[in-house]
Protein backbone atom coordinates (compact mmCIF):
# COMPACT_ATOMS: atom_id res chain seq x y z
CA UNK A 1 0.00 0.00 0.00
CA UNK A 2 1.20 3.71 -0.93
CA UNK A 3 2.24 5.99 1.71
CA UNK A 4 0.07 8.10 -0.08
CA UNK A 5 -3.02 6.66 1.01
CA UNK A 6 -2.25 5.59 4.80
CA UNK A 7 -0.47 9.11 5.60
CA UNK A 8 -2.73 11.69 7.33
CA UNK A 9 -4.70 13.90 5.14
CA UNK A 10 -2.64 17.18 6.31
CA UNK A 11 0.50 15.75 5.33
CA UNK A 12 -0.52 13.54 1.96
CA UNK A 13 0.50 15.82 -0.84
CA UNK A 14 3.49 16.79 1.08
CA UNK A 15 5.33 13.58 0.65
CA UNK A 16 8.28 12.64 -2.06
CA UNK A 17 10.53 10.01 -2.85
CA UNK A 18 14.43 10.28 -1.62
CA UNK A 19 16.43 11.84 -4.28
CA UNK A 20 19.10 9.16 -4.67
CA UNK A 21 19.15 7.01 -1.99
CA UNK A 22 18.86 10.31 0.15
CA UNK A 23 18.09 13.94 1.04
CA UNK A 24 19.93 17.42 0.30
CA UNK A 25 18.86 18.55 3.80
CA UNK A 26 20.49 21.06 7.02
CA UNK A 27 18.62 22.84 9.47
CA UNK A 28 20.66 25.33 11.56
CA UNK A 29 19.98 28.89 13.04
CA UNK A 30 21.33 30.55 9.87
CA UNK A 31 18.51 28.78 8.24
CA UNK A 32 15.55 31.78 7.84
CA UNK A 33 12.99 29.24 8.81
CA UNK A 34 14.40 28.16 12.01
CA UNK A 35 12.34 26.43 14.34
CA UNK A 36 9.29 27.34 12.44
CA UNK A 37 8.64 23.62 12.22
CA UNK A 38 8.43 23.72 16.01
CA UNK A 39 4.52 25.11 16.42
CA UNK A 40 1.08 23.61 15.93
CA UNK A 41 2.13 19.98 15.59
CA UNK A 42 -0.49 16.97 16.14
CA UNK A 43 3.09 15.07 17.61
CA UNK A 44 2.71 11.66 18.75
CA UNK A 45 4.73 10.56 21.81
CA UNK A 46 5.61 7.02 22.42
CA UNK A 47 6.49 5.40 25.24
CA UNK A 48 10.70 5.99 24.55
CA UNK A 49 9.72 9.31 24.05
CA UNK A 50 8.35 9.59 27.30
CA UNK A 51 11.08 8.09 29.34
CA UNK A 52 13.39 9.83 27.32
CA UNK A 53 11.92 13.37 27.87
CA UNK A 54 10.80 12.91 31.68
CA UNK A 55 13.85 12.01 32.76
CA UNK A 56 15.81 14.93 30.56
CA UNK A 57 13.33 17.17 32.42
CA UNK A 58 13.77 15.26 36.18
CA UNK A 59 10.22 14.95 36.40
CA UNK A 60 8.18 12.31 37.48
CA UNK A 61 5.75 10.11 35.10
CA UNK A 62 3.01 11.72 36.79
CA UNK A 63 4.45 15.09 36.76
CA UNK A 64 5.52 14.83 32.88
CA UNK A 65 2.07 13.36 31.42
CA UNK A 66 -0.04 16.08 33.27
CA UNK A 67 1.97 18.77 31.96
CA UNK A 68 3.26 17.80 28.61
CA UNK A 69 0.76 15.27 27.02
CA UNK A 70 -2.75 15.01 25.24
CA UNK A 71 -4.58 11.86 25.29
CA UNK A 72 -6.70 10.57 22.85
CA UNK A 73 -8.79 7.64 21.30
CA UNK A 74 -7.89 7.70 17.97
CA UNK A 75 -10.22 6.32 15.49
CA UNK A 76 -10.49 2.29 15.21
CA UNK A 77 -8.50 2.61 18.50
CA UNK A 78 -9.71 1.23 22.07
CA UNK A 79 -6.24 2.88 23.58
CA UNK A 80 -4.98 5.90 24.84
CA UNK A 81 -2.50 7.23 22.44
CA UNK A 82 -0.67 9.97 23.83
CA UNK A 83 0.49 13.39 21.91
CA UNK A 84 2.58 16.39 23.07
CA UNK A 85 0.67 19.34 24.46
CA UNK A 86 1.43 22.63 22.43
CA UNK A 87 2.07 26.10 24.45
CA UNK A 88 -0.85 28.32 25.30
CA UNK A 89 0.11 30.79 23.28
CA UNK A 90 -1.01 32.19 19.72
CA UNK A 91 1.09 30.47 17.48
CA UNK A 92 1.32 26.90 19.50
CA UNK A 93 4.66 27.02 19.82
CA UNK A 94 6.80 23.57 20.99
CA UNK A 95 6.66 23.70 24.76
CA UNK A 96 10.63 22.79 24.45
CA UNK A 97 11.59 25.42 22.15
CA UNK A 98 13.31 28.45 22.34
CA UNK A 99 14.46 31.44 19.74
CA UNK A 100 18.17 29.56 20.19
CA UNK A 101 16.57 26.04 19.13
CA UNK A 102 15.25 23.35 21.15
CA UNK A 103 16.01 22.92 25.12
CA UNK A 104 15.74 19.05 25.33
CA UNK A 105 17.51 18.54 21.76
CA UNK A 106 19.71 15.37 23.14
CA UNK A 107 16.27 13.69 24.35
CA UNK A 108 14.09 15.18 21.63
CA UNK A 109 11.23 13.22 20.44
CA UNK A 110 11.14 10.68 17.64
CA UNK A 111 8.86 12.30 15.09
CA UNK A 112 11.44 15.76 15.36
CA UNK A 113 14.63 13.70 15.56
CA UNK A 114 14.03 12.00 12.10
CA UNK A 115 12.39 15.19 10.04
CA UNK A 116 12.50 15.69 7.27
CA UNK A 117 12.45 12.29 6.74
CA UNK A 118 8.98 10.15 6.82
CA UNK A 119 9.07 6.26 7.76
CA UNK A 120 6.57 3.96 6.87
CA UNK A 121 6.74 0.98 8.82
CA UNK A 122 5.07 -2.33 9.52
CA UNK A 123 4.91 -5.52 11.43
CA UNK A 124 5.02 -8.56 9.05
CA UNK A 125 2.89 -10.55 11.43
CA UNK A 126 3.71 -14.24 10.13
CA UNK A 127 7.63 -13.45 9.66
CA UNK A 128 7.87 -11.34 12.84
CA UNK A 129 10.00 -8.62 11.16
CA UNK A 130 9.27 -4.92 10.39
CA UNK A 131 9.17 -3.32 6.99
CA UNK A 132 10.00 0.02 6.22
CA UNK A 133 10.01 2.28 3.45
CA UNK A 134 11.48 6.09 3.96
CA UNK A 135 10.12 9.28 2.21
CA UNK A 136 10.76 12.95 2.26
CA UNK A 137 7.75 15.20 4.20
CA UNK A 138 8.83 18.37 2.36
CA UNK A 139 6.90 21.24 3.85
CA UNK A 140 6.75 24.57 1.98
CA UNK A 141 8.42 26.54 5.34
CA UNK A 142 10.89 24.57 5.14
CA UNK A 143 14.08 25.84 3.66
CA UNK A 144 16.63 23.12 4.92
CA UNK A 145 15.88 21.59 1.19
CA UNK A 146 17.86 24.85 0.12
CA UNK A 147 20.91 23.94 1.33
CA UNK A 148 23.67 21.97 0.05
CA UNK A 149 24.52 19.23 2.55
CA UNK A 150 23.83 15.41 1.38
CA UNK A 151 22.56 12.32 3.09
CA UNK A 152 22.35 8.65 2.65
CA UNK A 153 19.13 7.91 4.75
CA UNK A 154 21.54 5.34 6.78
CA UNK A 155 23.73 8.34 7.47
CA UNK A 156 20.92 10.56 8.41
CA UNK A 157 19.51 7.71 10.57
CA UNK A 158 22.50 7.21 12.10
CA UNK A 159 23.60 11.16 12.54
CA UNK A 160 20.26 11.53 14.17
CA UNK A 161 20.64 9.15 16.93
CA UNK A 162 17.59 7.00 15.90
CA UNK A 163 18.14 2.92 16.22
CA UNK A 164 17.10 3.15 19.98
CA UNK A 165 13.85 4.75 18.90
CA UNK A 166 13.31 2.67 16.07
CA UNK A 167 13.62 -0.47 17.94
CA UNK A 168 11.34 0.36 21.09
CA UNK A 169 9.15 2.63 18.73
CA UNK A 170 8.91 -1.12 16.63
CA UNK A 171 7.96 -2.96 19.42
CA UNK A 172 5.17 -0.32 19.98
CA UNK A 173 4.06 -0.24 17.21
CA UNK A 174 3.56 -3.99 17.24
CA UNK A 175 1.42 -3.58 19.56
CA UNK A 176 -1.28 -0.71 19.00
CA UNK A 177 -1.17 -1.58 15.37
CA UNK A 178 -2.46 -5.67 16.80
CA UNK A 179 -5.32 -6.75 14.42
CA UNK A 180 -6.83 -7.57 17.67
CA UNK A 181 -7.38 -4.32 18.89
CA UNK A 182 -8.65 -2.84 15.74
CA UNK A 183 -12.38 -1.67 16.88
CA UNK A 184 -11.85 -4.25 19.82
CA UNK A 185 -13.68 -3.04 22.83
CA UNK A 186 -11.69 -3.02 25.96
CA UNK A 187 -12.85 -3.13 28.85
CA UNK A 188 -11.57 0.41 31.50
CA UNK A 189 -9.07 -1.80 33.35
CA UNK A 190 -7.53 -2.85 30.12
CA UNK A 191 -7.44 0.63 29.01
CA UNK A 192 -5.82 1.47 32.45
CA UNK A 193 -3.39 -1.49 31.89
CA UNK A 194 -1.89 -0.05 28.56
CA UNK A 195 -1.87 3.39 30.06
CA UNK A 196 0.22 2.40 32.98
CA UNK A 197 2.57 -0.43 31.06
CA UNK A 198 2.87 1.88 28.11
CA UNK A 199 3.06 5.32 29.76
CA UNK A 200 3.88 5.78 33.15
CA UNK A 201 7.36 3.76 33.71
CA UNK A 202 7.38 5.16 37.61
CA UNK A 203 3.92 3.71 38.66
CA UNK A 204 4.49 0.22 36.59
CA UNK A 205 7.84 0.30 38.44
CA UNK A 206 6.28 0.62 41.79
CA UNK A 207 3.70 -2.27 40.81
CA UNK A 208 6.50 -4.84 39.78
CA UNK A 209 8.69 -4.11 43.05
CA UNK A 210 5.84 -3.71 45.43
CA UNK A 211 3.54 -6.60 44.36
CA UNK A 212 3.52 -10.18 43.45
CA UNK A 213 3.66 -9.60 40.15
CA UNK A 214 7.93 -10.85 40.06
CA UNK A 215 6.60 -14.30 42.12
CA UNK A 216 3.80 -14.49 39.30
CA UNK A 217 5.78 -14.45 36.23
CA UNK A 218 8.90 -16.39 35.16
CA UNK A 219 11.01 -13.80 34.68
CA UNK A 220 15.04 -14.39 34.56
CA UNK A 221 17.11 -12.88 38.01
CA UNK A 222 19.22 -11.00 34.96
CA UNK A 223 16.08 -9.78 33.94
CA UNK A 224 15.31 -8.44 36.84
CA UNK A 225 18.69 -6.98 38.37
CA UNK A 226 18.48 -5.11 34.49
CA UNK A 227 14.81 -3.86 35.55
CA UNK A 228 15.75 -2.20 38.40
CA UNK A 229 18.88 0.18 37.12
CA UNK A 230 17.61 0.30 33.28
CA UNK A 231 14.37 1.96 32.24
CA UNK A 232 14.62 0.71 28.80
CA UNK A 233 14.63 -3.05 30.11
CA UNK A 234 11.69 -2.29 32.16
CA UNK A 235 9.31 -0.74 29.53
CA UNK A 236 10.30 -3.87 27.43
CA UNK A 237 8.93 -5.82 30.27
CA UNK A 238 5.79 -3.65 30.15
CA UNK A 239 5.46 -4.31 26.77
CA UNK A 240 5.44 -8.14 27.34
CA UNK A 241 2.98 -7.10 29.91
CA UNK A 242 0.48 -5.94 27.68
CA UNK A 243 1.02 -8.68 25.04
CA UNK A 244 0.13 -11.07 28.09
CA UNK A 245 -2.45 -9.57 29.89
CA UNK A 246 -4.53 -7.62 26.54
CA UNK A 247 -3.44 -9.47 23.52
CA UNK A 248 -3.39 -13.01 25.40
CA UNK A 249 0.07 -14.05 23.75
CA UNK A 250 3.85 -13.55 23.65
CA UNK A 251 6.94 -14.46 25.98
CA UNK A 252 5.57 -13.46 29.16
CA UNK A 253 4.97 -16.68 31.12
CA UNK A 254 3.02 -17.58 34.49
CA UNK A 255 4.93 -19.57 37.30
CA UNK A 256 4.01 -23.06 37.50
CA UNK A 257 2.18 -24.06 41.07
Amino acid sequence: MEIRETAPESIKDKIQPLENGGLRFACHPGVDCFTECCRDLNLLLTPYDIVRLKNRLGLSSDDFLDRYADFRFDEGRPIPIAYLLMSQNERKTCPFVSPKGCVVYEDRPSACRIYPVARASRLHRLHGVVLENYFILHEDHCLGFTEEQFWKTDEWLKDQGLEDYHELNDLWMGLVTHPKLRNAHLSQKQQQVFYLAGYNMDKFREMVHNSRFLSVFQIEDDEIGQIRINETALLKLAFRWIQFSILGEGTLRPRTA
